[in-house]
């Protein structure tokens, strides 16, 4: 179980809910449910894994239901950034049976989807085991969905890189191309940001390296480079700033890239590529 890990608030949740449903639901509701299921049917129905991960998006789960009836009876068995196994109920509901059904795949998604990415990213955390380098997202997210991935990400022990564009420097290869060169994109950033913002530079060799070192960063991002060439970085960096590693990071090299001394890895691939968890639905009574 992780930690520290704060749910959501509803106010940056429910919006997210709403548009699903305003996707799902169209301009007549389901009508399936309406059409075959009396108006006062009342039933029990269980939200199940159906194999072995972290779970994540229960709160989620919970509102959408809600938001279609904040009548039903909502009991979690489960808690976010659990292990669960193969048939273990994470939510137990009780109410109006029109209610649950129309809900049901809204709900399913966000919590299949959000449990995916916390799997993954546990996985990639077992890897590294009691290395120091952390495990972080990056920018490579679900338009519109940012917030619950991000967070996922965390249920399943891992850190977040930047949540926008709008926290921190990241100087990366176009940003040095269009600048003119690594020195003068790097003093730019110097001569304009406020004095609590940090800078992170890309590069892609040693040649970039020694250039971002004279200048001085509060972080350097080696992307794509060999082990070699990110041991020889290490060795060159000697402390002076944050080490990260990025670019084809996988579950079967991950380890490799913790035991040189990298201090962390973002990985694309935590939101961007992270198989749906499959989760379902069973009727009780």
């Amino acid at each position: 179980m992780i930690k520290n890990l704060t749910p959501l608030p509803n106010i940056i949740i429910e919006p997210l809910i709403r548009r699903a449903f305003e996707e799902d639901l169209g301009r007549g509701g389901d009508i399936t449910t309406d059409n075959v299921i009396p108006i006062d049917k009342k039933s029990t129905v269980e939200i199940t894994a159906r194999g072995e991960g972290i779970v994540a998006g229960i709160s989620v789960a919970e509102l959408s239901f809600k938001l279609i009836d904040p009548n039903l009876k909502i009991t979690q068995l489960k808690t976010d950034g659990v292990e669960v196994k193969q048939g273990d109920v994470i939510i137990k509901i009780e109410g109006n049976s029109r209610a649950i059904l129309t809900a049901e795949r809204t709900a399913l998604n966000f919590l299949g989807r959000m449990s995916g990415i916390a799997t993954l990213t546990n996985k990639m955390v077992k890897e590294v085991g009691n290395y120091k380098m952390k495990v972080s997202s990056t920018r490579k997210t679900t338009p519109g969905m940012r917030a619950l991935e991000k967070y996922a990400v965390k249920a399943g022990g891992g850190f977040n890189h930047r949540l926008g564009l709008d926290v921190g420097v990241m100087i990366k290869d176009n940003h040095i191309a269009i600048a003119g060169s690594i020195t003068k994109a790097i003093r730019s950033a110097k001569e304009n940001i406020g004095h609590m913002v940090k800078i992170e530079c890309e590069v892609d060799n040693l040649e970039q390296l020694k250039e971002v070192l004279e200048e001085g960063v509060d972080i350097i991002m080696l992307d794509n480079m060999s082990i070699k060439d990110m041991t020889t970085a290490i060795e060159m960096i000697d402390g002076r700033a944050t080490v990260e590693a990025s670019g084809n990071i996988t579950l079967e090299r991950i380890a490799e890239i913790a035991a040189i001394g990298i201090d962390l890895v973002s990985v694309g691939a935590l939101t961007h590529s992270a198989p749906n968890f499959d989760i379902g639905l069973d009727f009780v009574a």
